[in-house]
């Protein structure tokens, strides 16, 4: 499992009763040392990893990650639930995006991101999928979707099929408050997507900044240890197709502002 994954991962491997073993975030080099150690190993091995992270916004390099796994025979599971109908040329996610997606052995995802409603999905080509969904005890004993979900599901679904646009107007603005913000001299990742997050100092820190935000008009997801992958907080941002570009900018203000009453930034 790559390191910062989501608690629905680690969860899913405890119920699977694998041995759990956990590489670097986003670091090929050290998965590859890794699995080098179990070349002995008779089990079969499966990569884990998001496209897009749910705390920083990082985006995995998933092209490297299909290159390890074929070194190591192993397969590679993909979690595109922030990067599907974020990323690549028809909205399918990280590994479409990198051109890698037939060689993503399981992708899975929710419908509760971009789709706006509930459920889930794996998709895959392996010969076995019928098998493991009929042996998944989550799967088997949870109830059916309700139709009018499923109605919206797909109708969200055509529209963004339908809709590119929306896709290059989410990145457009992801850009816009990833620059600015970092402009500001916060502290957010390196990569740009619709999650970006600032990290600070201390929870004290934090949670004062959020209210004081709060206050001036601005709301933000305040995350903190040990939901966050470090034992830093963060001032976590999200951005829809629907906002403005001077929406995004009086956010960047806000933000200015605030940090600079807490002594942070340029």
């Amino acid at each position: 499992l790559a390191a910062d994954s989501h608690a629905s991962i680690y969860d899913g491997s405890r119920l699977s009763q694998a041995q759990v073993i956990r590489f670097r975030h986003n670091d090929p080099e050290d998965l590859d040392r890794r699995l080098g150690r179990l070349k002995d190993h008779q089990g079969a091995k499966l990569i884990v990893v998001e496209g897009i992270y749910s705390m920083t916004g990082n985006v995995a390099p998933m092209k490297e990650f299909v290159e390890v796994k074929k070194a190591h025979g192993a397969w590679l599971l993909a979690d595109e639930a922030h990067s599907f109908g974020v990323l690549g040329a028809s909205g399918l996610g990280v590994a479409e995006a990198q051109g890698c997606e037939t060689e993503v052995d399981f992708i899975v995802g929710t419908f509760s991101k971009s789709l706006g409603t509930v459920g889930g999905y794996c998709v895959s080509d392996h010969d076995g999928i019928e098998l493991i969904r009929l042996c998944s005890r989550p799967y088997m004993f949870t109830a059916s979707l309700p139709p009018e979900i499923i109605a919206a599901t797909l109708g969200s679904l055509t529209e963004m099929q339908a809709r590119p646009e929306l896709r290059e107007k989410l990145m457009a603005n992801a850009r816009q408050l990833h620059d600015g913000l970092k402009g500001l001299g916060l502290s957010v990742s390196t990569h740009v997507s619709p999650v970006v997050a600032v990290t600070l100092d201390n929870v004290e820190q934090a949670i004062a900044m959020w209210n004081r935000l709060l206050e001036s008009g601005l709301y933000v997801n305040l995350s903190l240890p040990p939901a966050t992958p470090t034992q830093n907080p963060l001032l976590r941002c999200s951005v829809m197709a629907a906002h403005e570009t001077d929406q995004i900018a009086q956010a960047v203000g806000i933000f200015e502002r605030v940090a600079g009453e807490y002594g942070l930034g340029r």
